[in-house]
């Protein structure tokens, strides 16, 4: 809220991201930027994605300036999940006057499971 507050709406999303990452320093929290994850498809590397931000190794900080949140950055959050092995990714949105933020959570036993559509 901090970053939010300061900045304002109308700058470009990797602003967000710094300011935010010294924020969390200056907490004693510990956050990185672009955090590189490979995406594994039949036990070979296809690709990577790099997270906006990491904090203390557990959550992941996906940043956005749009109007609204959309299902693409739904799916994209989970695809970071799915990939990292994590369980909770916070999107936030600073395109508006008041940061908007959404909790994702992976469940990794029913993404293991499936559910038949393959």
């Amino acid at each position: 809220m901090t970053v939010s507050n300061t900045l304002g709406a109308g700058f470009l999303e990797k602003v967000y991201e710094r300011a935010l990452v010294l924020e969390l320093w200056a907490l004693g929290i510990r956050a990185e930027e672009q955090v590189p994850y490979c995406v594994v498809y039949k036990g070979q590397e296809v690709g990577k994605f790099f997270a906006d931000v990491l904090v203390e190794e557990e959550l992941v900080l996906e940043l956005k300036c749009v109007d609204r949140f959309g299902n693409e950055h739904l799916a994209q959050c989970l695809n970071y999940l799915k990939a990292s092995g994590l369980n909770v990714c916070i999107m936030l949105n600073f395109q508006r006057p008041r940061l908007e933020w959404r909790r994702v959570v992976m469940n990794h036993a029913r993404e293991l499971a499936g559910d038949g559509r393959g």
